[in-house]
């Protein structure tokens, strides 16, 4: 099992005293996400400043950027590393691709689908001179010229992975993707029952092997009481939001999510952690002391998961032992 880092960097300036320590530490990968910040523009003072650490977006807004511009950044970032470059995507939902990006909105799923061939094919109009002809329903790739082809390079497959919560999308990452982005709002059972299922269904239809797709996982800890609550705030927000109810269903917890969604709706944010029971916590997040953590986490999620990370942020010189001890535990596996 591969464990990896989440990069929480608050300045740009902080990237490459990150990058090192997580490398020196020995993770895997390091992963951005757009959340405060741009996903990508970290991620070249990453390649810069490690030799071996694999980075990657998880992840990138894929409707908030163009194909080509998303194949650009990628290509550059696959060379200068060596291939270390993975590319993650998430759809978002609807309000934000609107209202906080000012895109259009279509149908997610098939149009990820069309994203990712069509980085494909214009990833090989540059690797091996294909003339770019893609030609699909929510994207049109016809025209490149020498004076805008990077050529080709010695790392030319970009892993892709894809994230999201239901089927539909497992079952594509299962069919076309590299690997799929488990959100960390997850229990064990969704994973069981739900996720990995479906990337097998998805993957089987491609002609695929579920071994083809690397699933990996965002944990939620708790460690103490602190955390505790502040981590009952984050499953209340998470489990209130309408596309993620699936996730309740598979425990019988639809009620729960509907009255979650009806408090957020008039903006009674105060009033969802009390919906979030100290069942639904456990099942959400691991809840264990620092010395105990590695074996649960190793208990939790063998089988389950190719790669993992913790929802929590990496300082460079705090916690290392424990960061060591994870590290160790998952490389066991």
């Amino acid at each position: 099992m591969k464990f990896d880092v989440e990069l929480d960097a608050t300045s740009l300036r902080d990237v490459p005293a990150i990058a090192r320590a997580a490398e020196s530490l020995g993770f895997d990968a390091i992963w951005t996400s757009e959340k405060q910040h741009e996903a990508i523009l970290p991620l070249p003072l990453v390649a810069e400043h490690t030799q071996r650490l694999h980075f990657g977006t998880a992840i990138a807004v894929a409707f908030a950027r163009s194909p080509m511009v998303l194949a650009n950044a990628a290509w550059d970032l696959a060379a200068a590393s060596g291939g270390r470059f993975i590319l993650g995507l998430g759809t978002q939902v609807k309000a934000h691709i609107e209202r906080r990006f000012g895109m259009t909105w279509a149908p997610p799923m098939p149009r990820l689908r069309e994203l990712v061939l069509a980085l494909r094919a214009i990833w090989d109009c540059w690797q091996n001179g294909t003339p770019l002809n893609f030609r699909g329903e929510y994207y049109k790739l016809t025209l490149m010229m020498p004076f805008f082809n990077p050529g080709p390079i010695s790392a030319p497959r970009v892993p892709v992975f894809i994230a999201g919560v239901n089927a539909k999308m497992c079952r594509l990452a299962g069919e076309l993707a590299d690997g799929f982005l488990v959100h960390p709002f997850h229990t064990a059972q969704y994973l069981r029952q739900v996720v990995l299922p479906a990337i097998e269904t998805g993957a089987s239809k491609a002609g695929r092997a579920r071994a083809d797709i690397q699933v990996s996982g965002s944990i939620f800890v708790i460690k103490n009481d602190a955390e505790r609550e502040l981590m009952r705030s984050q499953v209340a927000f998470y489990a209130s939001t309408p596309s993620y109810r699936a996730v309740m269903d598979c425990h019988g917890w639809g009620e729960t999510s509907e009255r979650l969604s009806f408090l957020a709706a008039r903006g009674k944010w105060n009033e969802l952690p009390g919906q979030v029971s100290d069942e639904m916590l456990d099942a959400f997040a691991l809840i264990s002391k620092p010395g105990e953590l590695p074996g649960k986490l190793m208990a939790k999620y063998a089988g389950l998961l190719e790669r993992v990370r913790l929802y929590a942020s990496f300082v460079p010189g705090k916690n290392e032992e424990l960061w060591r001890a994870l590290i160790a535990a998952a490389h066991a596996q």
